[in-house]
């Protein structure tokens, strides 16, 4: 482990195998927490490898409690957190839009260890029971068409690190590889990241699957579409630029998408977003991922036709009417 270190200190990169047997030492905690802050702090030191994203993504699958729900063709929506804005939760919002316009979707999710609220924290907040049975799980995305994952319930490696990770504060490796290891096998993405390198990089790990997917990057940082911007979508059928105003919307301020100081704050923003209650810029935040997501759904369907389906899952109460059936199921 010195001799890793070193190499890491070094700004040396790792080959596939070596960084997949170091995410098995930090899972079975042959490393120490020292040691594994140690590992953390030079990731954020220098960009991570595709074969090192490759390596470590590897041994989460291996390792990863698989509960296949690729039956329903679900859709996941998720982001890969650190970039440091603390919005409201945006991806989770969308998802339960995307699930309110008659679309199935798993979503993985984690506390959050960067932000004031992660998906966990917020639907946790919320009464929601997390679960790794996958009668349970089936049930959910069969009966209201959304299902949640809590990353530690599935992956011994996110739950060994999740103290690290909160007692750091910063985003870290596992940021970079938790949306690649859903373990429900979705069978389309929509994925956020926080910079242009780490999109390359997703692109280029994600085209040799033939699933479709689609990454998404806003230009000012943030790992989602935040439509205060210009942003980013890459995907299977190539790479394009938007901008706001390019679908009617005005552009946000970045204040205006702040999930608040407490768990609480962030979850009456939610709530207030499914039903439709929220201010614009946060209703059109979740609006245009949503739209994203069900484009991916509905490749045939026009971007602005995508715009629609997702304003009337919120519009119609449906949006809101799926979280409520999803909390009864899941508590």
């Amino acid at each position: 482990m010195k001799e890793l270190l070193n190499r890491l200190f070094e700004h040396q990169h790792l080959s596939q195998s070596e960084a997949k047997s170091l995410m098995y030492g930090i899972a079975n905690q042959d490393i120490n927490e020292v040691q594994t802050a140690s590992v953390i702090t030079a990731f954020l030191m220098r960009s991570i490898s595709t074969e090192e994203l490759l390596g470590f993504r590897d041994a989460l699958l291996e390792m990863a409690n698989i509960v296949d729900l690729s039956s329903f063709e679900p859709i996941d929506i998720v982001g890969t957190g650190g970039d440091g804005r603390n919005t409201f939760n945006i991806s989770t919002a969308a998802a339960f839009v995307v699930a309110g316009a008659g679309y199935k979707v798993a979503k993985h999710g984690n506390y959050g260890a960067t932000s004031i609220s992660g998906a966990s924290n917020v639907l946790e907040f919320l009464g929601v029971k997390f679960t790794n049975e996958k009668s349970r799980l089936e049930r959910s995305i069969d009966e209201c068409g959304m299902a949640f994952l809590h990353a530690p319930l599935f992956n011994e490696a996110m739950k060994s690190v999740a103290p690290i990770r909160k007692a750091l504060g910063v985003r870290t490796i596992f940021n970079m590889v938790g949306p690649l290891v859903n373990p429900a096998k979705p069978t389309c993405q929509l994925l956020g990241v926080y910079n242009l390198p780490l999109l390359r990089m997703y692109h280029y790990t994600l085209q040799n699957y033939t699933t479709p997917y689609a990454i998404v990057h806003s230009l000012d940082g943030y790992d989602e579409i935040s439509l205060t911007d210009t942003f980013k979508v890459t995907s299977n059928s190539g790479e394009n630029l938007y901008t706001p105003e390019m679908f009617g919307f005005s552009k946000n301020q970045p204040e205006q998408l702040f999930g608040g100081n407490t768990i609480s704050d962030a979850a009456n923003i939610f709530i207030k977003v499914l039903k439709g209650d929220a201010l614009p810029s946060q209703i059109n935040a979740v609006i245009i991922n949503a739209t994203f997501a069900i484009k991916l759904k509905e490749p045939s369907k026009s971007i602005d036709d995508c715009i629609s389906i997702a304003y009337d899952s919120i519009a119609s109460g449906s949006a809101y009417g799926v979280f409520k059936k999803f909390t009864e199921l899941n508590n």
